[in-house]
């Protein structure tokens, strides 16, 4: 147990950043926390920290243990679970990310009504449009939309979004209206600067039954799809956001769809978890949750 212990204050340590902020959490004090990880180095031999007077970062070997050892702690987190009897009443705290529209649309919503269902739950919601490291920031479900790059992770599809193009009415009087995909170089585009990367995300159009990538070299580029949205009821150009962004502008006669008959492919919504062999009770009752058909207006996801 004592080398449990251990693990647990290497793996607080590494995930806050520091000592001091890792015994609070664990309600230990400093000093103990970082002899606890003092004797697991000596134990191991190998250095798992770089430290400065300020924070205290990974090595190379402690990146590689942390990982280990967070799939090592969800497993017996589900062992100590089931052994006390309350995979029926799931507690603790559920982190999850999520896109910021999409999260604040549908899956707080879901989130809500499983806090109201289950009062031992607490919930950690982190709304961004950046990709984050489950395993770094400790998140147990992450929502992201588009296919999926990291195949260490464990996805479970739950709903999916169509990408339209539109605009506001005076704008598309005032310029034209795009009727072919080659008009579109002749148009100012509000474009959407991906936070991970930096660089705009392309957009995406069907012809010919092929998906094909458009990079529009000149327009306003924005990281935030409501500020897309109400640029584009502004009259500042043309502007591809996913369907339910844009849904209240478009019934309300403030933007109007162009080329819907060049709409890609429906884009895929996972919930997206570390691949750990066991789930906990947490987690299980947030994707069943998710996978419940219930209506938009409830917070449902779009099929």
């Amino acid at each position: 147990m004592h080398g449990l212990q251990a693990l647990l204050a290497f793996s607080e340590t590494a995930k806050r950043g520091g000592f001091a902020s890792a015994a609070r959490e664990l309600g230990t004090s400093s000093s103990a926390l970082a002899k606890s990880v003092g004797r697991l180095e000596d134990s191991l031999g190998l250095r798992l920290f770089h430290r400065t007077t300020r924070r205290v970062t990974l090595t190379v070997d402690g990146e590689r243990l942390f990982r280990r050892c967070q799939r090592v702690l969800a497993e017996l987190d589900e062992l100590q679970s089931e052994a006390s009897g309350v995979r029926a009443a799931p507690s603790g705290t559920l982190r999850v990310n999520m896109p910021i529209v999409f999260g604040r649309m549908f899956v707080l919503p879901v989130l809500a009504k499983l806090a109201a269902q289950y009062p031992g739950l607490e919930i950690d919601a982190r709304f961004s449009d950046a990709y984050v490291d489950l395993i770094q920031d400790g998140i147990d479900v992450a929502i992201r939309a588009g296919d999926l790059q990291d195949s260490t992770l464990v996805a479970r599809r739950f709903a999916s979004q169509q990408l339209v193009l539109v605009a506001a009415p005076a704008y598309l009087q005032a310029n034209g209206e795009p009727k072919a995909i080659e008009d579109l170089s002749a148009h100012r585009h509000i474009l959407f600067r991906m936070p991970t990367s930096g660089r705009d995300r392309p957009q995406q159009f069907t012809v010919r039954r092929k998906t094909i990538s458009l990079h529009p070299a000149h327009g306003t580029r924005l990281n935030d799809g409501e500020a897309m949205v109400q640029a584009a009821v502004l009259g500042m150009g043309l502007t591809q956001v996913p369907d339910y962004m844009a849904a209240a502008e478009i019934a309300a006669g403030r933007l109007v769809e162009v080329l819907a008959q060049h709409r890609p492919p429906a884009m895929p919504i996972h919930a997206v978890m570390p691949g750990h062999r066991m789930v906990p009770p947490r987690v299980r009752v947030l994707l069943d949750a998710l996978e419940r058909p219930t209506t938009p207006a409830t917070g449902a996801p779009p099929p």
